[in-house]
């Protein structure tokens, strides 16, 4: 017979996952908005960090004026926008995409922390999860923080934000999301009385693999360089090949190695599309080992995968269209999601 505390216990674990399960899909939408965002050269039109302040967007002509102007010092206007002739409503147009990529990160935030503090200040935490819950919360600070960092590279140094800062940036907000669906799982088993999983062997290889896969496709937004295999609207020559070989010309290795893994546009365009397979190859074998018992999580991994896949193929087959790009990422997201989740199932039957 299940005690009174022991029942509540179960029921303040389900009630957390499933707040944890709302954050984490909030997650997935600012990080498809952070793809429109970045895709539409928005990142460095909001010129100051003002977390608190900067949630009203302008609202007179002189507030615009304002902005506009700061946003004239950058090296993005000077050498590209200014001299294409943007004009103040063109600027509105990025402006936007900006404040609502900023707005969505405050509003997590808020639905985090609030409901965290209430939590806390109710005793209705489980044991053991006050830790985690910090650090999911600490995430979400860095991920701010990184942010700005990010968008300063752009402000001042640059046309364009620094794709090490890039994919800093995208990579804390996908590790972020990796953690609150874990953590949501976790509490879903303990709601059920069973104790929480394990992240070991093949569920550890396949985060890590796509870790690799994450990251480079993070260099290759950064540096926009889906566009360096050459291709049109939906050019079949941009895939399987390259400027029409398997192979890239113009990889320079003159800067040595280091520089040409990380910072080369056709390496790091290469590895991404080719690694791509490897993780493929993993996550099937993930998959399957999951399928016997948890059907409906093996489908949701093949078909993330699946659909990631055709999304790369046709994002540079069509010479990066904004949607098909944006969609890329989303659904990037959402594997990352899948895979959690059947790392959790393989780490729960480790457990066991």
């Amino acid at each position: 017979m299940i005690s009174g505390a022991a029942t509540d216990v179960r029921k303040d674990a389900l009630a957390l996952a499933r707040w944890l399960f709302i954050v984490a899909l909030m997650v997935v939408a600012i990080v498809a908005v952070g793809g429109i965002t970045r895709l539409t050269e928005s990142g460095v039109s909001i010129t100051e960090w003002k977390p608190v302040t900067g949630t009203i967007p302008p609202i007179t002509d002189a507030q615009w004026q304002a902005e506009f102007d700061a946003y004239r010092a950058t090296p993005q206007y000077q050498l590209i926008n200014g001299p294409a002739g943007m004009t103040l409503d063109s600027y509105k147009f990025i402006f936007f995409w900006e404040w609502v990529h900023r707005l969505i990160a405050r509003t997590i935030g808020l639905v985090f922390a609030a409901p965290l503090a209430w939590y806390w200040m109710k005793g209705r935490i489980p044991q053991g999860y006050k830790p985690r819950l910090l650090a999911l919360l600490a995430l979400g600070a860095a991920q701010g923080a990184v942010g700005w960092w990010m968008v300063k590279s752009g402000i001042v140094n640059d046309v364009k934000v620094s794709h090490f800062r890039l994919a800093a940036h995208l990579l804390v907000a996908l590790f972020t999301l990796g953690g609150l669906v874990w953590t949501a799982l976790d509490l879903i088993v303990l709601s059920k009385g069973k104790p929480r999983a394990q992240l070991r062997g093949l569920g550890l290889v396949a985060l890590i693999v796509l870790l690799v896969q994450l990251f480079y496709g993070a260099l290759v937004a950064g540096m926009r360089a889906g566009t360096s295999a050459g291709a049109g609207w939906f050019s079949m020559d941009a895939w399987p090949l390259m400027q029409g070989k398997l192979y890239p010309d113009g990889v320079d290795w003159a800067l040595g190695a280091a520089h040409a893994f990380l910072s080369d546009p056709f390496l790091v365009h290469f590895i991404h599309r080719w690694w791509a397979w490897g993780v493929v190859a993993v996550l099937v074998v993930l998959a399957r080992r999951v399928r016997k018992d948890h059907r409906a999580a093996s489908i949701a991994l093949h078909s993330a995968f699946g659909t990631q896949v055709l999304l790369g193929i046709f994002t540079v087959w069509s010479g990066v269209a904004l949607w098909i790009a944006v969609l890329h990422q989303l659904v990037g997201a959402l594997l990352v999601a899948a895979t959690v989740w059947c790392a959790h199932l393989l780490g729960r039957r480790e457990r066991a």
